[in-house]
Formats: structure tokens, sequence, C-alpha cells
């Protein structure tokens, strides 16, 4: 099948189209990203152009077909244990929580395929064992969210894990399955793995005492972040805390939290 090619202008129509379903502000020049990505769907449906792709998308003859070009178009990779001090602040907070007696909550807000819930759950499991405590991780993409529930990932992603934890949480696969691991099953049964659009009213959920609202920011334009974080910040409870990514900041975006440390923020 010869190699279609997306044009300026059904690239921009593709922005237009994420940013209305996903809120996603993509960047110029990221034609190749979107051909590559959706070049399997045309070919899945006999298209032979993007505009065509396009036009079976805003007919929603396909409804599910919705979901798979949104899944297809904000996946990005993550890993175990990234920015560890958010980890050290979440140990010194499950700490103070095994110690007041006190449950602890927290949200993995755009959990991708789960390495940082995991990395989260890890960290209360050790800290808080048979204590109370919750981890939910959201996504606005199924595929990512179905590799979450798996549990099943690449060594290398495991590069920053501390070894106890991989001794503990996880099992080194064999033979065919080698260079991977699992995380074992006590685990995956901890954790609350949600479809969830932050660009949307958010479903009754509860409040947490930490949010990791990481990476996410970065998608969007400022408009669509002072919504998403004011949504979120109804969920956190006062004195909680807030982590965003270290290339991110809430300057402009919100007054409201008092900036502990770069990316980590508290609710007065």
């Amino acid at each position: 099948m010869p190699v279609i090619t997306i044009t300026d202008k059904e690239f921009s129509q593709f922005q237009r189209f994420i940013f209305d379903a996903a809120g996603i502000s993509m960047a110029n020049g990221k034609q190749a990203l979107v051909s590559g990505r959706l070049a399997k769907r045309l070919a899945y449906f006999q298209l032979d152009s993007y505009g065509d792709y396009l036009k079976l998308l805003e007919s929603r003859s396909q409804p599910a077909e919705l979901q798979i070009a949104v899944d297809l178009l904000t996946t990005n990779e993550t890993y175990f244990f990234r920015e560890p001090k958010h980890f050290n602040l979440l140990r010194e907070l499950a700490g103070e929580a095994r110690r007041a007696g006190k449950a602890l909550r927290v949200w993995s807000a755009a959990c991708s395929s789960g390495e940082e819930p995991y990395s989260i759950a890890m960290v209360l499991a050790d800290v808080l064992g048979d204590a109370p405590w919750e981890v939910l991780g959201t996504d606005i993409s199924t595929r990512m969210l179905d590799k979450a529930r798996c549990g099943h990932y690449p060594m290398e992603r495991a590069s920053q894990m501390p070894e106890a934890y991989l001794k503990r949480f996880c099992l080194k696969g064999q033979g065919s399955e080698s260079g991977t691991l699992l995380i074992e099953r006590g685990l995956r049964c901890r954790l609350q793995l949600q479809h969830m659009n932050l660009n949307e009213p958010l479903p009754k959920i509860g409040q947490f005492d930490v949010i990791f609202l990481r990476n996410v920011m970065i998608y969007f334009n400022l408009a669509t972040k002072r919504q998403v974080v004011a949504r979120i910040l109804q969920q956190l409870k006062p004195g909680g805390y807030l982590l965003i990514g270290h290339s991110e900041t809430l300057n402009d975006i919100n007054d409201t939290l008092r900036a502990v440390a770069p990316s980590i923020y508290r609710k007065p």
C-alpha cells in the first residue's frame, strides 16, 4: 500500500480535533507523529487520505474510533519513580499519616501506562502496610489504562526503582518474557484505575491528600491549564499537596496554592 502523506491543512484539522477532544495544544511540526500514529487506522478503513479519516471521526459513524484516535494521539512514555523528590515527600506524608492513624488518599491524575500510580502504591504499601491507603490512577487513554491494569513493563522502565521494591513488588520475566517485569498481583489489586478526561466535569471521586498532575500541562494552552487546575483543586483537601512536572509552573495559572518547593504546592 502506498505511503499516504498528511497535508498541512489536514494536520491543522487534527490539531483542532485533539484540542476539542482532549484540550491538548499540539505543536506545529508534528506531522510525522500524527501520520505515523494514524497510518494503520487509514489502512484498517482502507481510506485514501487523513482528511477522509477525519471525516469518519466527525461523522460519529464509528463511535469507538474516536477513543482510538485520542489514545493514539495522546500517549507518552513514562517510567517508575520519575522525579524522586516527589516520592521522598510522599514517604514523609505516609509516615505522618501512620503516626496519626489517618488514611491517605493519592490521585495520579494522568497516569498513562501506570508507572506513576504503581510507584505511589509501592511507597504507601511500604510505609503504611495494612493501614488504610488508596491510590486512584486516571487517564484519557483507555489503551494506556489497559496497559496499567496488566502491570507488565520493560525492565528499563524500572531503572530508578529502589532495588528492595523491585524484589518485593515485581516478578522478573523468564524465558520469552525476559527483560520485563510484572507488578505482583497484591499491589495491582490495590490500584483503582478509571477513564477520565480532565477537560470535562469530573465524576464523584472524593478528596485527596496528594494529587500528582505531572507533565500534563505542557500539552495545554493557558486557558485550559487554568480550567484543569481549578477543577483538580476542588478534589484536593485543605493542607493537601499538588505535585506537577519539574518543567511546569503554576505562574499565571493559580494563585491560591503556596509553593513549598519547585513543582510542589500546598493548598492552604
